[in-house]
């Protein structure tokens, strides 16, 4: 017997100006309620007009960032989901400005597991588990040294590892 998704009926928006990536993640969501947005004004009229359990954006080229402030500020659980701005800078300001993870879309296929962690974290940040699958990923496209580099990184690890310790 196979276990129910976390997912299962969940209403979730998906903000991205590429029609292909937003039916890819429709489909691999086929057991949620999923609306779809391919620029700014409209994502921010759904936002604006109905609640997400989860909210997927990207960041080029739909004004991501604009749109995960208001998602946040509205308490939806946001994720970032893009292809153009795997950088270090996006990934520190989707961290300050309260995204729960970050995605590469070339790891669309583990997408449902990412989002099936955020509902089971109950809204939570999963900075820590994002770093533990996807650190191999990152340090090759930043440099090994990527965290050092950048002293927000750095101290925001040491957060992390607080926290946990705290946790337990």
């Amino acid at each position: 017997m196979t276990l129910e998704s976390p997912l299962k009926d969940k209403v979730i928006l998906v903000v991205d100006d590429e029609p292909d990536v937003l039916e890819t993640v429709e489909e691999e969501l086929d057991m949620c309620l999923v609306h779809k947005a391919t620029d700014y004004d409209t994502a921010l009229q759904y936002l604006l007009s109905y609640t997400y359990d989860i909210v997927i954006l990207d960041i080029m080229g739909v004004n991501g960032f604009e749109l995960l402030k208001n998602a946040v500020s509205r308490g939806f659980p946001t994720v970032m989901l893009t292809a153009h701005a795997v950088t270090p800078e996006a990934l520190k300001k989707s961290i300050k400005l309260g995204a729960l993870t970050f995605l590469p879309k070339e790891k669309m296929s583990e997408l449902r597991s990412f989002l099936e962690d955020v509902v089971l974290g109950g809204g939570k940040p999963l900075w820590k588990k994002l770093f533990d699958r996807l650190g191999d990923y990152f340090n090759k496209r930043f440099g090994p040294d990527w965290k050092e580099r950048d002293r927000f990184f750095k101290e925001f690890e040491q957060e992390l590892e607080q926290s946990l310790k705290d946790e337990s």
